[in-house]
């Protein structure tokens, strides 16, 4: 995704207009910044309630997942399950969604009890979960080959989410499970809006901002249905550029209308990416330099040229998110507007959503 904070001309914005149809759910967090440097590595679990832990079990009261702060020695010293096997988890409850880049183990103080490995889940909403994966494939943290020495580790990439699980994997055989955590981030930067499947929101391009060889558009979105209009775009000729969720499976479509002059790339369409209605965030970047397009779904990209047809596509100045203004205006392949969420939404550079809340 682009730079949250990249800065728009506020004289060139005042000339960029938004028409809004059944706008929801607005909302706005804010990032941690010291200075112009980006901070992302507060200390997220010490200062949180005993509400916040919760575990599959606990051997006693003293061994609850409320004891298992880093560091400390309260209770037994730490967190222990009431059977140590593949079944038991600790969670943690952040408050809010957090970005989160780090964590750190420990086992239990004093004790013969500590995680040799553990894989990370991480959810919004405490019921569905994702495993943290790491070069595609699920990934098992090294843990622990002590009760106290602490073993942190960096993530390659940083979780978004509210909620975070440590499943223990292997554990100290001459002992048992034995857990004390933290995790390192910061406050999410969010910018969210809502889509009821009947909406769309429309933004009309400054034309003296538009740069013809240039176009980049990101975003996250989330959603529990398998068909719907994310993005759209087209001409007066039939040309239209769209980007759909058709059976949990994005295709991006890229139409030049006229078949005539251009008959051997009338119509390109790249599908990328399956089960993307999981009610999880996906990631979106579409960039188109000169003919050259690179389409991406979750660090899944796919290059392509198109043959110099691309830089002829005749479009209007206005670009659609969540559905098409004027159904069965194109070819599409449902027409169904978007039904769920969009974050973060950029379009070379201009946030599109915040737009939408100042204008």
């Amino acid at each position: 995704l682009l730079d949250a904070s990249m800065n728009v001309n506020m004289d060139s914005v005042t000339e960029i207009f938004l028409k809004l149809l059944f706008l929801l759910s607005v909302h706005h967090r804010h990032m941690a910044v010291v200075g112009n440097k980006y901070n992302c590595d507060d200390q997220l679990v010490s200062a949180l309630p005993q509400s916040s832990f919760s575990s599959s079990s606990e051997l006693s009261s003293s061994h609850s997942p409320g004891f298992a702060r880093l560091n400390r020695r309260e209770g037994a010293g730490g967190w222990s399950p009431l059977v140590s096997n593949k079944y038991q988890w600790l969670q943690i409850d952040l408050g809010e969604r957090t970005e989160i880049t780090a964590v750190a183990t420990q086992g239990g103080y004093g004790s013969s009890d500590w995680v040799t490995s553990y894989l990370l889940m991480f959810s919004d909403s405490g019921r569905n979960w994702k495993q943290y994966r790491q070069e595609e494939s699920i990934w098992a943290f090294p843990g622990n080959t002590n009760a106290d020495s602490v073993v942190y580790y960096k993530l390659q990439h940083s979780i978004k989410a509210r909620f975070l699980r440590f499943v223990p994997l292997d554990w100290n055989p001459n002992g048992r499970i034995g857990m004390r955590i933290e995790v390192y981030g910061c406050t999410y930067r969010s910018e969210v809006v809502g889509f009821d499947g009947k909406s769309c929101l429309i933004y009309t391009l400054n034309k003296k901002l538009i740069n013809a060889l240039k176009d980049v558009i990101s975003l996250k979105f989330k959603t529990m249905q398998s068909d719907g209009i994310l993005l759209h775009r087209e001409g007066k000729n039939g040309d239209h550029i769209t980007l759909e969720l058709t059976k949990g499976k994005l295709s991006l479509l890229i139409n030049l209308g006229d078949t005539k002059t251009h008959p051997s790339n009338a119509q390109i369409n790249i599908t990328l990416g399956s089960l993307l209605d999981d009610q999880h965030w996906h990631s979106v970047l579409i960039e188109h330099f000169n003919n050259q397009v690179n389409f991406t779904v979750d660090k899944h990209t796919h290059h392509f040229h198109a043959k110099g047809e691309f830089s002829y596509l005749d479009l209007d100045y206005e670009l659609s998110f969540g559905g098409i203004p004027v159904p069965g205006k194109s070819g599409t392949l449902s027409h169904r507007n978007f039904h769920g969420c969009f974050e973060n939404i950029y379009y070379n550079g201009v946030n599109i959503i915040d737009l939408s809340r100042r204008h």
